[in-house]
Order: structure tokens, then sequence, then C-alpha cells
């Protein structure tokens, strides 16, 4: 989703827009998130090529946000508003860092995590 961005992509929510685009800011790709991919690619439900994705996020000069103690620490407080194990990682390492967490996960503005969403419907 961060590289349509930097493309114009219509579907991607213009304040996301803006926040990858700031020179200022840097962006973050969570290990927690490729690995959701591999999981989604074993299974079947998606056709992906993770060192693909892992090319294109080294050529967006993305940086990555490897899981460590402090994101499990934020993890254990978080409420269980929903199941998804991924974005419960996510939102804990978002917290932890002091990060805005960009997703499209309707799930996120339940949680007490600084968030933007990524797209602008289908």
């Amino acid at each position: 989703m961060m590289c349509l961005a930097f493309a114009g992509d219509p579907r991607i929510e213009r304040k996301a827009q803006d926040l990858i685009a700031e020179i200022a800011n840097d962006i973050l790709v969570s290990t927690a998130s490729l690995w959701k991919i591999v999981v989604k690619v074993r299974v079947g439900k998606l056709d992906a090529d993770i060192s693909d994705i892992v090319a294109a996020i080294n050529a967006q000069g993305f940086e990555m946000l490897d899981i460590r103690p402090e994101h499990l620490e934020a993890l254990v407080r978080l409420p269980m508003h929903h199941r998804d194990p991924f974005d419960h990682l996510l939102m804990a390492q978002a917290i932890a860092e002091g990060l805005t967490l960009l997703s499209e996960d309707q799930h996120v503005s339940a949680y007490p995590v600084a968030h933007a969403t990524g797209t602008n419907g289908p």
C-alpha cells in the first residue's frame, strides 16, 4: 500500500499520502507486516513474492521495524476489541515507538494508537 501512495493512487487516503510523502517522516515497515504476508501466501490467500516486496521496501528507502521486547510489553496491555494478532502487534509497535500507524483496518480506531486510514474505499 505504501508504494502505491507514491504513485498518487486514488485509493490511498489523502492524509495517508501526505504522511508518506512528507520528507521529514521516517517510513517504517514492520517485520510483522511481512510475516502476515508470508502467512497469507502459504495458505493460498495471496499470490506475492516476499523477495519482491522486500526489494520494493528497500528501493523506496523505507526502514524495517523489528519486533522488540518493548513492543511485546505494549502488546500485553492492549484491549482485545478484535482477534487479529498481527494487527495487535502493529498497534503495540506504534504505541511503543510513538508512531502513527497506517492501516485500513476498521478496528484500529477502537485502540489508543495514533493512526491514519489507508484507503478511500474499493
